[in-house]
């Protein structure tokens, strides 16, 4: 089917459109011509979860019933494999907004069918059944999953947290690796991005666009057959440097309204450099020039001047040490209130979780010369309370990187004190630490953010389940596989010749190899795989992603399991 510019077959290229009603008339079809006895699932629903013997191509999923007073609300999936929110009852048949068709019953009752794209959805969890909904969660611990598979990581996931009780962002995918919808449509090519450690990429290479996960992402969950505490995450919504800086993270907000959980990226907007300054006149002279009225700025040194006592150390910001975060962090803050706004502007209820994250580092800072300290996160934590954000979690730089076991100069001992006093200084201001990049951290430093948080924490992960997924499609489907491989070290071999040290060193490791083969081990492929799943031409095409979803069931049974094991370990160590 073409939607737009984009041709592709929605049944096998999941989470890219905002419905999974993507023929509207045929669904009503398939609907309006079965057999069924709809009145049995009103009058019956916990028989909703089996084929009809009279439908047996219709599924009506269990999970998702809702008996009101007045009606039966559930999921179903049809033939082609569209889904519908199915209406069976009495009353206003516009609870959900304008239905796809209606038909009366012999038993008096209306059947009514609703197209499953994310404003009913929304509606639908919300108002029927918000247990199956991505929600705030607060201050829950939790794991953030990256979840670049789509549809093949939830049954994982979910068995993750069925079997060990935890909560996740269960949806959660960055700036660079998802679309938006319009510009997919049209054909539009992709933006453009900084990847720390690969240099300039294409944003969207996992095919999926914000409105299409979401929507992909609540119906693995309604279909689910137990309860779920998860949210939905807009990873690594960035506010770039330049003019049009915040309207492009206002376009990635719009696309994401129905998520719960927002990670605003301010990375590239800080002022690293005012941290070097050494002279307090100079530092103080920030505060002047990002604060021009006196009376504001005596009242943000007043906010900052009380001591504050984290385990024997006292914490103590003189107006050199304010002058100087001022003028890291000023403007990075305004945004974040402008975009807080915003977001609350675009939701019926403004109940979701907004994190501030300063973890990442544009390419001119080294990731050890910036790691996030115990002062600049009390001064964060108390400009949000003095200017009453809502934010609800901060990610500081703790030093973990991508590709990488903990490996900052001050160890696991440093890494344990740094973290145990920002913990304390977070709780304290009602805040919630995250840790991004922790896919490499062995249980050596997994374990200390344990014990420096008591497993009160936000841990995000995201490459790992795609390099477990690698892992099993070489042995299962190595044909796929070795199309995948070749591409990776193509594309490893182009930014070699353009100059890229992690370029030349993976390639250089590689041929050191005993063993160079193709093989999801190799650092090439860790650093340059990801392109290839959402891939397009010229046209703005598809051309490798279908082949992800033609998979066998031994694979997706398989890929299941590993996820699970995975999940439940790092769980083991955090929480």
């Amino acid at each position: 089917m073409k939607f737009g510019k984009l041709e592709l077959n929605p049944a096998e290229n999941p989470a890219v459109l905002d419905t999974a009603t993507w023929d509207r008339a045929a669904a009503w079809k398939a609907i309006a011509g079965s057999s069924f006895d709809w009145t049995l699932a009103r009058n019956e629903a916990a028989l909703a979860g089996a084929r009809s013997a009279q439908a047996p191509r219709i599924q009506l999923h269990a999970p998702s019933v809702v008996q009101t007073s007045s009606a039966t609300l559930l999921l179903a999936s049809l033939p082609d494999g569209q889904d519908v929110i199915i209406r069976i009852g009495r009353g206003s048949i516009q609870e959900l907004g304008e239905p796809l068709g209606q038909e009366h019953l012999s038993s008096g009752e209306t059947l009514s069918a609703y197209p499953a794209d994310a404003a009913v959805l929304d509606r639908f969890c919300r108002k029927f059944k918000p247990e199956k909904g991505s929600r705030r969660l607060g201050a829950t611990p939790r794991l953030g999953i990256g979840t670049r598979m789509t549809t093949s990581v939830w049954p994982g996931i979910f068995q993750a947290m069925t079997k060990r009780g935890f909560a996740t962002n269960a949806i959660q995918n960055s700036v660079r690796e998802l679309n938006l919808l319009e510009p997919l449509l049209a054909g539009a090519p992709p933006e453009k991005n900084y990847a720390t450690g690969i240099g300039t990429i294409e944003c969207g290479w996992t095919g999926s666009t914000y409105e299409g996960l979401w929507v992909a992402g609540v119906l693995a969950a309604l279909k689910w057959n137990g309860a779920l505490r998860y949210g939905a995450d807009a990873d690594h919504v960035q506010v770039k440097r330049g003019a049009d800086g915040l309207e492009r993270a206002r376009r990635v907000l719009r696309a994401a309204r129905y998520y719960s959980f927002y990670t605003l990226d301010m990375a590239d907007v800080l002022n690293y450099a005012a941290l070097d300054e050494r002279s307090a006149g100079a530092a103080e002279g920030f505060l002047s020039r990002k604060i021009p009225d006196r009376a504001e700025r005596l009242a943000v040194l007043e906010h900052h001047k009380r001591p504050f006592r984290v385990g024997s150390e006292l914490l103590r910001l003189d107006a050199a040490d304010v002058g100087r975060f001022v003028g890291k962090y000023w403007d990075s803050l305004a945004m974040l209130e402008d975009l807080a706004r915003f977001i609350a502007g675009l939701k019926e209820e403004p109940d979701f979780d907004l994190e501030l994250t300063i973890d990442e580092h544009p390419p001119e800072v080294a990731a050890f010369d910036c790691l996030t300290t115990s002062e600049e996160v009390l001064f964060l934590a108390r400009e949000i309370q003095r200017r009453r954000l809502p934010v609800t979690h901060l990610a500081p730089n703790f030093g973990q990187e991508k590709g990488y076991d903990y490996r900052c100069p001050d160890g696991l001992e440093g890494l344990e004190r740094r973290a145990r006093a920002q913990f304390q200084i977070a709780r304290e201001f009602g805040l919630m630490l995250d840790v991004h990049s922790g896919d490499d951290l062995t249980s050596s430093p997994l374990r200390v953010f344990q014990r420096a948080t008591g497993g009160h924490v936000h841990f995000k992960v995201s490459p790992q389940l795609q390099l477990l997924y690698a892992e099993l499609l070489q042995e299962f489907h190595p044909d796929l596989f070795h199309r995948w491989w070749q591409d990776a070290l193509s594309y490893a071999e182009r930014e070699a010749a353009r100059g890229s040290p992690i370029a030349r060193s993976c390639l250089a490791e590689l041929r050191a190899n005993a063993d160079p083969g193709p093989s999801w081990r190799h650092a090439v492929f860790h650093y340059f795989s990801f392109p290839f799943v959402g891939r397009r031409d010229a046209q703005g095409q598809f051309l490798n992603r279908q082949a992800f979803y033609r998979l066998s069931a031994a694979f997706n049974q398989a890929y299941q399991q590993r996820i699970c094991d995975y999940l439940c370990e790092l769980a083991d160590n955090l929480f």
